[in-house]
């Protein structure tokens, strides 16, 4: 069927070159969220990458499978992004009434954006090679998409196409055209930075949806739309993590989190609503400022929450322009 397909796209039927890409729209714009951190430019890289499918149709030359050729073209254009993004200003501090707690440290990563698992629906693991070493779903995770951004272009590259992807690392040393002793000392060092900046969790997080997990949720809101700091963190790990990018302030521990929450979160008696929706396989809630003279809440941030056992071990905050992307209003009433 694909042999047909390509060959009556070659002759510039539109319609066969859609229904020949169409299978793998969704797994190549995670591929190009992987690599850049952002659902937006993971649109526009696959956009870029299937016009350059369509104009380089005749050059494909069947050595490899139409697929490995579509991933080859996504991943060097994903590169030519990377290269791009690397001019992007910092990320500016918020100029806030209060002053903030001294973090952590400084987030290194602040160029990202959460993964609505609507688009996860439908993918499976089957596209991966047998040398793959992640599920799909756990390498579409915020920690691991966070950490890959912490990693060059090409150990980026290496480490996706082999270890997410499965594919050879001869393969990959075409598609990247380099050498396979280059692709292996990549992944040496991209695999040194995942184990430390991935560390596994003591405990795994419950399953998607299940009752464990939606107890552990239940408690969470009501401890948000109380305002009740002491049970928000009650129900955190000794070392979580709470992190808001683009602003680069990371804060760890439940003493940290405390006094965040505190002093900016629930500054001058702030009430929320949450609104649960799921990102990147996890929950998250889009969370909604109350307006205390009329009570229309309005759309604040979007919280991916990060389990482990029966505690949370990170909340990150992501701005709610994001909102639209997972179906949330800006305001809701009552």
């Amino acid at each position: 069927m694909s042999i047909d397909l390509i060959e009556r796209a070659r002759s510039g039927d539109e319609a066969a070159f859609e229904q020949l890409v169409g299978r793998y729209r969704g797994e190549v714009q995670i591929h190009c969220y992987r690599f850049l951190g952002s659902l937006a430019d993971a649109e526009d890289a696959l956009q870029e990458t299937l016009a350059a499918a369509w104009r380089g149709l005749a050059g494909f030359e069947g050595r490899a499978s139409f697929r490995t050729w579509l991933y080859r073209i996504a991943t060097n254009h994903c590169l030519n992004s990377l290269r791009t993004a690397s001019r992007r200003p910092a990320a500016e501090l918020p100029v806030l009434d209060v002053e903030a707690p001294e973090p952590t440290r400084r987030g290194e990563v602040v160029w990202l954006e959460p993964y609505p698992d609507v688009l996860l629906a439908g993918l499976t693991d089957t596209a991966a090679g047998p040398e793959a070493r992640y599920e799909t779903r756990e390498a579409v995770s915020l920690a691991f998409v966070t950490a890959l951004q912490l990693l060059p272009p090409r150990q980026r590259a290496a480490l996706i196409l082999c270890e997410v992807l499965g594919f050879p690392a001869r393969q990959v040393a075409e598609m990247l055209d380099t050498t396979d002793q280059s692709v292996a000392s990549a992944l040496k060092r991209a695999r040194a930075t995942l184990a430390r900046e991935v560390p596994k969790p003591d405990q795994p997080a419950p399953a998607a949806n299940s009752p464990a997990e939606q107890e552990l949720l239940s408690r969470l809101v009501q401890a948000f739309e109380d305002s009740d700091v002491q049970a928000i963190v009650a129900l955190m790990t000794d070392d979580v993590w709470v992190r808001m990018p683009p602003v680069p302030l990371e804060y760890q521990g439940r003493e940290l989190a405390t006094r965040f929450f505190d002093t900016i979160a629930f500054r001058h008696g702030r009430r929320y609503r949450l609104v649960p929706t799921r990102a990147n396989g996890q929950p998250a809630f889009g969370v909604y400022l109350r307006d205390p003279l009329t009570q229309v809440a309005h759309a604040f941030g979007l919280f991916v929450i990060t389990l482990a056992g029966e505690r949370v071990s990170a909340i990150t905050r992501f701005d709610s322009g994001v909102f639209a992307r997972f179906g949330l209003s800006r305001t809701l009433a009552g």
